[in-house]
């Protein structure tokens, strides 16, 4: 999905405003005082693109973008984990230096954007800074990266990394790496799990005080990171498999065990892990995706596959899940853990997105859900953020005992 948002996604013409949530007063007053942390946000995927300011409000109904800094404050979400994302290329020494370079680019667009927006958003490292920029009313920037490409066969790039602001890394994307398997790897599985490099990795990250995220590995990887990390782990954009039953997803063991582990597993907005399409609509979005992988796609290509997606989702209208069916992930972690150990992590500008929340102006909708179904303003607090500042600052002292 995000390779076909990097193909077709263009700088933004308006600045048109998409419906707000209706919410009542409970939840809007819960929503204002809750910190609310995504822990995915694949915003920038955009801000990599010529002509994309984060800072100006952008039109989703003309360039799908969902995030920018508007937004987030319309709609009430005080910070974001921005994704220095990869999708797995070539493992020869070469290509790795390829993808540090282009990964430490991607840090430099955050860096520049939070250092251009200072009455807007600051850069975000612990749960501290994440509450004082609250106070302040500015948005928190955290950085994770998503795919450990970057890391090549180095660990001292972990050190760089974390030294310019990273605080999580999800081992794997869609293929295997030089770290682990992924769960969606059309080869199979490589090493069964952790690499060894990948095991040096894990244990660096916990010395660091990096979180390990363990969305997209395979499951023989996530029981091995289990069984060796010293500090809580994050599914930082996965759902259920009980409600969805595709590899991308965890298992209710898996849940459990995250738990028992003291992490949390934040709820993926992508329509297909929130909710398995109609067996037609998925064989036409298999065929679009053999589509996108052509390269070279002239402008009126990406238009015409743009135009094709839309048909296919207008179409399939009646597979798409709401933000009830995403919510039921939610509580489906809450019945089988406790409230304390499930999140949000959308992976908006990477697919995330459902009916009632199209973009991260109308993020209300998932606190009105809640309240709806009873949940107090505490749960709400520990599900939008409480839960993962938790492990963050649990991570961090692990790092200190290391």
């Amino acid at each position: 999905m995000k390779r076909f948002l990097l193909l077709l996604l263009v700088p933004a013409l308006a600045h048109a405003q998409l419906a707000p949530p209706v919410m009542s007063d409970k939840a809007k007053k819960i929503h204002a005082a809750a910190l609310t942390i995504d822990t995915h946000a694949d915003v920038p995927i955009n801000m990599m693109k010529p002509g994309f300011d984060v800072a100006v409000e952008h039109d989703f109904e003309k360039d799908r973008s969902q995030i920018d800094f508007p937004r987030m404050i319309r709609g009430g979400m005080d910070g974001m984990f921005f994704a220095v994302y990869l999708g797995q290329g070539k493992r020869t020494e070469e290509a790795n230096a390829e993808a540090k370079k282009k990964a430490l680019a991607i840090f430099d667009k955050i860096h520049e954007a939070v250092k251009a927006n200072p009455q807007t958003a600051g850069l975000a490292t612990t749960s501290k800074d994440a509450y004082r920029l609250q106070k302040e009313g500015k948005r928190a920037v955290f950085i994770g990266m998503e795919n450990g490409w970057p890391v090549g066969k180095d660990l001292t790039n972990l050190k760089l990394y974390y030294d310019l602001g990273l605080r999580y890394i999800t081992l794997s994307h869609s293929l295997n790496n030089d770290i682990c398997d992924s769960s969606t790897d059309g080869d199979g599985p490589e090493f069964n799990g952790l690499s060894a490099f990948g095991e040096q990795v894990v244990k660096e990250m916990n010395r660091l005080g990096i979180m390990v995220d363990i969305s997209h590995v395979s499951d023989s990887t996530f029981y091995d990171v289990i069984k060796l990390t010293k500090a809580p782990v994050i599914a930082s954009h996965s759902s259920c498999r009980a409600l969805c039953d595709v590899p991308r997803n965890m298992t209710d063991d898996m849940i459990k065990t995250l738990a028992k582990n003291g992490g949390v597993i934040q709820i993926n907005f992508v329509p297909g892990f929130v909710k398995k399409p109609s067996e037609p609509h998925e064989m036409s979005l298999k065929a679009l995706r053999l589509k996108i992988r052509q390269t070279d796609l002239s402008d009126a290509d990406k238009m015409a596959l743009r135009d094709e997606m839309k048909a296919i989702n207008e179409k399939y209208k009646s597979d798409m899940p709401t933000v009830q069916d995403a919510v039921n992930h939610i509580e489906h972690v809450i019945k089988l853990t406790s409230v304390d150990h499930v999140g949000i992590g959308m992976d908006m500008d990477g697919g995330g997105e459902v009916v009632g929340l199209q973009d991260v102006s109308q993020i209300g909708a998932i606190t009105e859900e809640l309240v709806k179904r009873g949940y107090s303003a505490k749960d709400i607090e520990k599900i939008w953020g409480g839960n993962i500042m938790r492990v963050l600052d649990q991570v961090e002292k692990a790092a200190g005992n290391i």
